[in-house]
């Protein structure tokens, strides 16, 4: 059985389910895109006794995880598996449905709303609600990462800039888990504090080689978050960049930004980024 994310209670494969994802479910693998992506929550009984649980914390919604503890509560089963997302595949076991309960609810915590230093602020948001907005360019990226499963080849590029999102692209190499993210590309709207040659000079270079060093190594943990776990993330950012090292002057930086992961041929997981201001805040420099 599936919950959605509105709290409704479907079975795999039938109309309703289908109905209800509309045209956002790639050909293959729409259970796992709903879950995934949708914020669905995937209940599984076996021999009466155990339920497996799957759901991705940061997608679902408070209706579905209602709906989810009352199923729970219904089951009469003796152990619980709960299954999630983080920045990897984790699970959880659970010997009674109120122990399953909290532990779900204790996942689905509220949003990280501050992160780094007083300087940098991330705001997670509904990417479920923008995967909806068919008309919203960042959408339409998100939906060609789905059909191509998330691999990088030269219609990315194409895609982008029939989007009109060149400019505000940027794309990150990750080799593994321990390596430094690496700028490849940077479109020519993005970190305009920096300047033409500012911003050119990051190519080829790892992202905390900004001239802030911490706003560098804040934005790193992000990109090694989306490569490890391979899951989009649509935020708010804000945040006060430092122009230069030694000087007070800033630049205020208010972004919406989607990050996602696509296996690459060389090997190294690309995690593209589009950022778009938000809010009617000053876009130039200022002193803090």
């Amino acid at each position: 059985m599936l919950v959605t994310s509105d709290g409704k209670r479907v079975l795999p494969e039938s109309d309703e389910f289908f109905v209800t994802l509309g045209r956002l479910a790639p050909d293959r693998e729409p259970i796992d895109f709903a879950v995934r992506d949708l914020g669905f929550v995937k209940i599984e009984v076996f021999d009466h006794s155990i339920a497996v649980i799957e759901l991705h914390p940061r997608n679902v919604d408070r209706r579905a995880l209602l709906a989810t503890e009352r199923r729970i509560a219904e089951l009469g089963a003796k152990l619980f598996l709960i299954k999630y997302l983080d920045d990897a595949r984790q699970s959880h076991i659970a010997s009674s449905a109120e122990e399953a309960i909290v532990r779900l609810r204790a996942l689905r915590a509220p949003p990280e709303t501050a992160a780094a230093t007083e300087r940098f602020r991330v705001e997670p948001q509904d990417y479920t609600r923008l995967l909806r907005n068919s008309d919203d360019p960042f959408c339409r990226l998100s939906r060609k990462w789905c059909e191509s499963f998330g691999e990088f080849d030269a219609t990315v590029l194409r895609f982008a800039a029939e989007q009109s999102l060149v400019a505000c692209l940027s794309i990150v190499g990750v080799a593994k888990r321990d390596t430094d993210p690496v700028f490849r590309f940077l479109g020519d709207a993005l970190f305009p504090w920096l300047g033409w040659d500012g911003r050119n000079r990051l190519v080829g270079r790892k992202t905390e080689a900004f001239p802030d060093s911490d706003y560098g190594a804040w934005i790193s943990g992000f990109h090694r978050s989306v490569a490890a776990c391979g899951e989009p993330r649509f935020d708010r950012i804000i945040a006060q960049v430092r122009v230069a090292p030694g000087e007070e002057g800033t630049y205020l930086v208010r972004n919406e930004r989607l990050l996602l992961p696509w296996r690459s041929a060389s090997g190294e997981t690309f995690v593209s980024g589009v950022f778009r201001r938000f809010g009617d805040g000053p876009s130039a420099a200022e002193s803090p």
